[in-house]
This record gives C-alpha cells, structure tokens and sequence, in this order.
C-alpha cells in the first residue's frame, strides 16, 4: 500500500493557517489534518467547521478532521458539511460508532475510528468491515510535541495482522527517525505537524519523511 503524509495545522501559528497549508499542499502532501479539540475530552480547544470549510476552499487536495470531541456524533454533520472527505472520532466515546462509520460512508465520506495510547486494539475489531481507516494514537491526545510511545508500535502490528488491507493512520510523534518503525510495523497513513515547524522548510520535511519510507 502506498504511504500518504497527512501534515497537521496543530503546531501552527494560529493567526495564520492558510499560508502553511498552502506550502504544505505545494510540497506533495496527501491529506490536511485538522484536529479539532473541544476541551472536554482534552483539555485544549482549537477550531471548528468554520475553518474546515475556509480550508477546504482554499486546497485541492483532500481534508480530514480528527475529532477528539466527547459528542463526536453532534459535530460529524457540520464537518462533512464544511467539505471534509474523511472524518475520524474516537473508539472511546462513542457507543454507537458502528452506525456512525455507516452513516458516514452512506454520505460519501471515509470513516476513520481512533483509539488512545491506552486502550486496546479489540475495540476496533468490531468495526472493522464499516471502517476505512483506524488512527492509532502513538501519544496522549491533546497536545503536539509529545514523545513518540514505543509501545503503540504493537498495535499498529495488531492491526495489520487482523487487517492486511487497511489504511492504519498514525498520529504524535512522527519524524525521521520514528516513521520508519512505524512504516516496518503496518503503518500507510501518517500526521506530522510539530516536525515539519522544526525543520529546514515544509517541503523539506515532508520530503525527508517520504525518504524513509522508500
């Protein structure tokens, strides 16, 4: 399966997003990543569907917003709306995630399903034949900058062993030394954000990831 790097807007200095997601679609990324925060589940709060839908007007290449919101099923509508062509919630809160990934791929949009560091792959499972796409989380949600987790390597493994097809996303953490791992283990999807902000430029850090996975 093919990688696709999924840069994410996290890191970046809020009073200006479009002028990197520009250079980011510029520099060959796949997919913008929003995620979208309601300061309940985690204790930051970021953006809404108004800047999904500026964003999505603005780029040609896909957006997705990974809601790490308690209600995910009160905030899908506004982002599907917003033009968002993949939309992830957490494994976590909600009870009725089957329905929602099937709603989701009825209305023409992927369903992604996102676990956190500490809970397990079994919560997936069920879920799997509704889902285009599982997030494992390689750091506590909330926050960019985190250290990569080691020990979520096993579950990108899990769940390439349960599901050799599926597009396994991994988010926090990811830089050169670390995406290579990630890739080894079953790894096709992956959002970077605080890296690309630490490196020489966006292309150079987007390019420098496609590298190791080559």
């Amino acid at each position: 399966m093919s990688i696709k790097i999924c840069p994410s807007i996290l890191s970046c200095d809020p009073a200006d997003f479009l002028n990197p997601v520009m250079k980011m679609e510029s520099a060959g990324a796949d997919w913008i990543h929003l995620d979208v925060m309601d300061g309940q589940f985690v204790p930051p709060i970021t953006f809404g569907a108004e800047l999904a839908k500026s964003i999505c007007k603005h780029v040609n290449i896909p957006v997705e917003a990974h809601l790490m919101t308690l209600t995910p099923e009160l905030h899908i509508d506004a982002f599907v709306e917003a033009g968002c062509k993949r939309v992830i919630f957490h494994a976590e809160v909600a009870p009725h995630a089957y329905r929602l990934c099937q709603s989701l791929r009825e209305r023409g949009v992927q369903a992604g399903v996102a676990i956190n560091p500490g809970t397990q792959v079994l919560q997936l499972e069920p879920l799997f034949d509704v889902m285009d796409l599982a997030l494992v989380m390689t750091v506590n949600p909330g926050w960019g900058g985190q250290k990569f987790i080691e020990s979520c390597l096993g579950k990108v493994k899990a769940i390439r062993a349960m599901r050799p097809r599926l597009a396994i996303q991994v988010d926090g953490g990811v830089d050169p030394d670390t995406i290579q791992k990630l890739y080894r283990a079953g790894a096709t999807d992956f959002v970077t954000g605080s890296y690309l902000m630490r490196a020489p430029s966006i292309s150079e850090g987007i390019a420098s990831l496609r590298a190791e996975c080559a």
